[in-house]
């Protein structure tokens, strides 16, 4: 794998790439990303959420349905196989 990490000083100009020879004959794909664009979205992503972020996302009749789901899953570890 080859980084190589660039700034831009003008408008428009040309990056010559040079790759290694076992490289030759292979798909190589290049990304290009603003580095500041990256951090905010990735911080973004990584925001912890508590269980109290949770609280009232499932109606009282939802809530019992999926406990009964459980009962019945946490049942079937019982079983003799």
């Amino acid at each position: 794998m080859i980084l190589q990490v660039i700034t831009q000083k003008k408008e428009m100009f040309n990056m010559p790439v040079t790759l290694q020879k076992n490289y030759l004959g292979k798909q190589i794909h290049c990304l290009y990303y603003i580095e500041e664009e990256a951090k905010s979205v990735t911080m973004s992503l990584n925001t912890q959420k508590k269980p109290s972020d949770f609280f009232g996302i499932l109606t009282k009749t939802k809530s019992e349905e999926f406990q009964q789901q459980i009962d019945k899953i946490r049942g079937e570890w019982n079983r003799n196989i």
